[in-house]
């Protein structure tokens, strides 16, 4: 039915979208949840034709009783599924090509990423040059923070005056 470089393209996406969020996944074998991010993205799920509910039922209809997942054949039966849905007025060949053209060579995004703002008051409030009192002992010349050793008293149980120069020179003085 499709194309051979359209083949390429629409296996590379499964594989991508196989393995997006998951550690584990080896790109073989497609999650539910894998499979409606694809839907979406790819623009298959259009919300009129094809709605998220389509979407989930053709997943449950084309992989095993107890699967969890679906591999590249079972993808490739459930876009036929789909494509007669998404495509309205298209023979069933044309569908199936039309719904590969929109799947083929994509790779899942990441939407909804919050993304650190770096304007206005953000940089005044974290600018560490501007610090005064106890916090800006928190902090050395180059405005990293210290740790542990800028936010507490660390006890010198040295047995000497703070600030006395010749600390540590006792057992050079005297002579055992």
């Amino acid at each position: 039915m499709a194309g051979s470089s359209d083949v390429a393209g629409l296996e590379e996406s499964f594989r991508k979208f196989a393995v997006y969020g998951d550690t584990k996944a080896t790109g073989q074998e497609m999650t539910g949840k894998n499979w409606a991010k694809l839907c979406k993205e790819c623009k298959v799920m259009d919300g009129k034709g094809v709605t998220g509910t389509d979407v989930d039922i053709v997943f449950s209809k084309v992989k095993g009783k107890t699967a969890r997942v679906i591999g590249y054949e079972e993808f490739k039966k459930a876009l036929e599924e789909l494509a007669p849905k998404r495509f309205k007025g298209k023979s069933k060949e044309e569908a199936y090509e039309s719904i590969c053209q929109l799947v083929a060579g994509k790779e899942p995004t990441n939407v909804g990423v919050t993304k650190a703002t770096t304007g206005g008051a953000v940089d005044r409030l974290t600018d560490t040059t501007k610090y005064t009192g106890s916090h800006k002992e928190r902090f050395d010349e180059s405005g990293k923070g210290k740790g542990k050793s800028g936010r507490e008293n660390i006890v010198d149980t040295s047995g000497y005056v703070g600030a006395y120069k010749n600390a540590g020179t006792y057992d050079a003085k005297v002579k055992k």
